[in-house]
């Protein structure tokens, strides 16, 4: 049965928190602030592993894996970064249980506290110093996906979670000009992600020395707008410049035969981006997916009253999914899927797409609600007058339009047409909202008021400074969340009054 979704209008983070029911996407785990995630919601974040992964090989990276547990030394060795995360560190004291008067209880206290990763900056570091001996072994390109745990005090899934997935890259390089050209072609990987797989626009730019990631030298990012006009980070590239190399004692023989320390970068994107689809396309009815990210492309819907209209139905149903997935692919899913009520069949195996066919007993208008809450791009609905006349009806969930097309034209070209325009219709749209919900600010009461107001992106000239950002912070809860590449001119900053030649957005943020 269909799930109530409580309208964005009247409560949006139950809004928020109805779509991943609806769609079973996540719950709640026993231990506070983390999160189970479910088949259809680990299927999405499988298809985003699969497309960053193969963007991560085409620049040339490689996979690793290094452990969950860090010994709480290597924390200390680079000051801003204990700093950083000392406050969201999960401990482990102890190495083992036994049998207590009051139940089991901690036993064999561990030499030296390890902490379960927060990030990996300083076993990367370990072991990098370890590899690396000459400029021949340079660049060394890795990255890990892998799980991570930073305690939070107020949890949303998805979103921020005490435990969530992620990649992390870690590289090293010779030069730090080489780090910095690192750091730039990974924050456009996460760019072109963004904008060609989630039909999500972000801007890219630079964080403030307050925001930026502790121990980097710098740190980029990509920003988004939500629906509800609230910011969120959707990945960061930092150059680490030698602060991790000198702490680790990450030297290189250099051509030069002379001993150098490494130039480093760190970069990543989270399960957060699973929030960021939700909350830049979804609507009321439920979950939307961009039809390059979504498992289930498509579903079939038979419409029929008895059971002659049914066999006539589900026969065309079955030559519609040859012609657009290839009659191989349904015969080998009839083959496996046969006695069972969804017939999945691939229509695109590298990137792990199906259409499937749905043959439960139950109403046309429940399978309808059942497709829609879980945001599956397109709908195809066949009865029996469609059958006569040899066409279908394709619904699109982005935007509700149903058209009639002839069975003649399904094809998989023609399938990947609608992927095509679909895809390039979300984005349009997202980048619409975020146009028209970007504002300027000449003063700081306009500032005030457009944060206070959620505008959403609030453009202004501003001159960097920790104690005003935190008096901003404390004041309207906004920050800068991004200072943008493009910039020109010069202006008065908005709280100090100052000549400045950067303008920054600021933003309430996730």
């Amino acid at each position: 049965m269909a799930r109530n979704i409580t309208p964005r209008a009247k409560d949006y983070p139950e809004w928020y928190l109805d779509v991943i029911k609806a769609a079973e996407l996540a719950d709640y785990s026993p231990v506070r602030g983390c999160m189970v995630i479910r088949p259809n919601g680990y299927a999405l974040w499988e298809a985003i592993q699969r497309d960053l992964d193969f963007r991560f090989k085409e620049t040339g990276h490689v996979n690793a894996y290094f452990p969950v547990l860090i010994p709480v030394s290597f924390l200390q060795k680079e000051a801003d970064h204990v700093e950083g995360f000392a406050m969201e560190c999960a401990v482990v004291t102890h190495g083992g249980l036994q049998k207590g008067d009051s139940g089991l209880e901690p036993t064999g206290a561990l030499p030296e506290p390890l902490i379960i990763r927060p990030t990996s900056e300083t076993l990367f570091g370990h072991m990098y110093a370890q590899w690396i001996q000459s400029y021949r072994d340079l660049p060394m390109l890795l990255n890990q996906w892998a799980n991570v745990m930073r305690w939070e005090m107020r949890t949303r899934l998805f979103l921020r979670t005490a435990e969530f997935l992620w990649q992390e890259g870690h590289t090293a390089h010779e030069t730090a000009q080489e780090a910095e050209e690192e750091t730039l072609r990974m924050l456009d990987v996460y760019s072109d992600f963004a904008h060609e797989f989630l039909a999500i626009p972000v801007i890219k730019g630079r964080k403030t020395e307050s925001e930026k990631f502790p121990g980097a030298v710098t740190t980029y990012c990509v920003e988004a707008l939500m629906q509800d006009n609230k910011a969120l980070q959707a990945g960061t590239s930092h150059n680490l410049g030698q602060n991790f190399s000198k702490a680790f004692e990450m030297k290189y023989l250099g051509r030069d035969n002379q001993l150098s320390y490494c130039w480093t970068t760190s970069w990543g994107m989270s399960t957060r981006l699973i929030g960021a689809l939700i909350m830049t396309h979804s609507d009321d009815e439920g979950l939307i997916l961009p039809p390059r990210v979504a498992p289930t492309l498509g579903a079939v819907v038979p419409i029929y009253k008895n059971d002659e209209e049914k066999e006539k139905v589900v026969a065309f149903c079955r030559q519609l999914i040859a012609r657009v997935c290839g009659q191989e692919r349904l015969d080998a899913a009839l083959k496996r899927d046969h006695g069972r009520e969804l017939v999945s069949v691939f229509c695109d195996e590298r990137a792990q797409q199906k259409v499937v066919l749905d043959l439960r007993d139950m109403r046309a208008v429940e399978k309808h609600f059942h497709w829609e809450q879980r945001g599956v791009p397109f709908r195809f609905e066949i009865g029996p007058r469609d059958v006569d006349k040899s066409s279908f009806v394709l619904k699109t969930r982005f935007d509700g339009a149903k058209n009639f097309f002839d069975l003649s034209q399904a094809t998989a070209a023609w399938l990947q047409g609608e992927v095509t325009r679909v895809q390039q219709a979300m984005l349009d749209r997202a980048l619409a909202h975020r146009e028209q919900n970007t504002v300027d600010a000449s003063s700081y009461d306009e500032l005030k008021a457009a944060l206070q107001e959620r505008k959403g992106f609030v453009r202004c000239w501003f001159k960097e400074s920790r104690e005003v950002e935190a008096r901003i912070k404390e004041e309207t809860r906004g920050t800068v969340r991004v200072i943008p590449f493009a910039q020109s001119g010069s202006g008065k900053c908005v709280v100090t009054g100052e000549e400045t030649s950067e303008q920054v957005l600021f933003s309430v943020a996730y």
